[in-house]
């Protein structure tokens, strides 16, 4: 392979913007989640086209498969293009929001929740991960 050819896989997830920096992009490589074949990947891997890697970035997993290499970072309209998101319905980030608790949030400007308020919150939430028999 010539020099042109070779392109690091952290280096890669930051050009198709799965990373917001290369430098998150090689921590998730140190740590374990950038897979190959099951197998942890060093930030230092070299990516060919045809290649299925996954990538967890905090409770969304992906599962992508390189099409086209991209040496630097792009508009995502074309980085979208450089890859195939073969990721199962199940594992996707809109499917498993659907079965998280509901995000409590209190309106701007209302003040600090009265212990009232705070009870009510309890219930609401403990009710949820209430196991019925």
């Amino acid at each position: 392979m010539t020099e042109k050819e070779k392109l690091r896989i952290d280096k890669y997830l930051w050009a198709i913007r799965l990373f917001k920096t290369r430098s998150l992009a090689t921590e998730a490589c140190k740590a374990g989640r950038v897979k190959f074949n099951g197998q942890n990947l060093k930030p230092s891997a070299i990516v060919k086209p045809g290649e299925v890697y996954q990538v967890s970035r905090g409770i969304e997993k992906k599962v992508i498969e390189v099409v086209e290499l991209l040496y630097n970072r792009v508009e995502s309209k074309i980085a979208v293009t450089k890859y195939k998101d073969i990721t199962p319905l199940e594992e996707t980030h809109g499917f498993k929001s659907m079965f998280h608790a509901p995000a409590l949030k209190r309106d701007r400007g209302t003040g600090r929740p009265t212990k009232k308020d705070r009870r009510e919150t309890d219930d609401l939430i403990g009710g949820l991960f209430e196991e019925e028999e």
